[in-house]
């Protein structure tokens, strides 16, 4: 029987303790407009983001969602204006949604009701520029759950 061989990737093997040593990812840069693992964040990194005060918030949702709840200190910036906005000069932008635009450096958390817009806001971010844009996937169903709203 002939002998065959098979490529694993190391971070395959070693599962957690890999994602502990920063090998997670199979590329260290992503694709232009692609969203890795690493543009994604827990309800745990969310609320130390969120008591930090080091994060700007996007509530991609509707306004009549936001109406029901929302996470504190978040500006809602439905799915649809979000590459409009962030494409905006930062008087309009001020004027608009009431703070200041952010930088492309800036901590961009995004979320929605259940991951799925604040991901697409992610990745129009990310092919803006923004290098630090996340996407909350757990959104607002999870932080109402966990939160107690």
């Amino acid at each position: 029987m002939p002998l065959s061989r098979t490529v694993v990737p190391l971070q395959t093997l070693l599962g957690r303790a890999g994602r502990a040593l920063g090998l997670a990812r199979v590329s260290s840069t992503p694709a232009p407009g692609s969203m890795d693992r690493g543009n994604v964040i827990s309800y745990k990194d969310m609320k130390v983001l969120v008591n930090s005060g080091n994060a700007r918030i996007i509530d991609v949702r509707l306004p009549e969602e936001v109406a029901n709840g929302r996470i504190a200190n978040s500006v809602n910036i439905p799915v649809a204006e979000v590459e409009e906005a962030l494409k905006m000069d930062p008087e309009t932008f001020k004027m608009k949604y009431g703070i200041d635009k952010p930088r492309m450096d800036d901590n961009l958390i995004f979320y929605c009701q259940r991951g799925r817009r604040a991901a697409e806001a992610t990745k129009i971010a990310i092919n803006l520029g923004y290098t630090k844009a996340h996407n909350y996937a757990g959104s607002y169903e999870e932080w109402s759950e966990k939160e107690g709203n």
